[in-house]
């Protein structure tokens, strides 16, 4: 994935999805992407703005969810720390990995934040399907699994905020990033498993086809929400 620091952002309509689908290349600040994030989802929540998927990547950094342990913070790098407001504890985000972040209405989708996690997990499993890698999920561990060398492995982390029913942050899956930065926190604080990524298991070059991945299965992702606030 490219690794330039300045990012060049594209917007794309869907004509058949009311969601609108942006990719920014590059890397972008996180506090630009946060304070964003909270700016879109007050737009939704006061129907001036249009929900959003937002994909992109950021520099080397850590961020901080509302149950972390500064215990598990080590850091030897000195990479930048920020408060996410968002579920969850340590996560590591860098360039060659793929961040998704998803502002949805769920006040008109179902007010179900387990339906919407369980379903923002398999929408990821499903993308990394259609690009020829086998994921699942882990009883009682939230975020994305693989089998390598004999044992589970981490690909994938989720972490969600919902403010007044709009959802934001969402997903970051490890297409080649830097697997040692990993090494500076307890990711998510689950330290008896490693964290790997698709290039680590030998699949390189498919930054593209997994973002294209992720587009195709949107819409099923939507309709299980939406299905599911018919049936309630």
């Amino acid at each position: 994935m490219d690794r330039a620091t300045h990012p060049r952002r594209a917007s794309v309509p869907r004509a058949d999805s009311p969601v609108e689908w942006r990719v920014s290349e590059g890397t972008v600040p996180y506090p630009e992407a946060l304070a964003e994030m909270e700016a879109r989802a007050a737009a939704i929540r006061d129907g001036t703005a249009g929900e959003l998927v937002w994909l992109l990547q950021h520099p080397p950094l850590y961020t901080a969810g509302t149950s972390a342990d500064p215990a598990e913070l080590f850091n030897p790098q000195g990479f930048p720390v920020f408060d996410a407001g968002r579920g969850g504890r340590y996560t590591y985000h860098g360039p060659g990995q793929r961040i998704g972040y998803v502002m949805l209405d769920l006040d008109r989708r179902g007010r179900d934040l387990r339906r919407f996690v369980h379903g923002l997990e398999g929408w990821v499993i499903d993308a990394l399907a259609r690009i020829g890698v086998t994921a699942r999920r882990a009883p009682g561990r939230i975020g994305i699994w693989v089998d390598q060398h004999g044992t589970e492995a981490k690909i994938g982390a989720i972490g969600v905020r919902v403010k007044r029913w709009v959802t934001m942050h969402g997903f970051a899956v490890n297409v080649a990033p830097e697997l040692s930065h990993f090494s500076g926190i307890v990711p998510c604080g689950i330290a008896e498993f490693p964290v790997t990524s698709l290039e680590a298991m030998g699949v390189r070059d498919v930054g593209a086809r997994f973002d294209l991945a992720l587009r195709d299965g949107l819409d099923t992702f939507l309709s299980s929400l939406e299905g599911e606030a018919r049936e309630g």
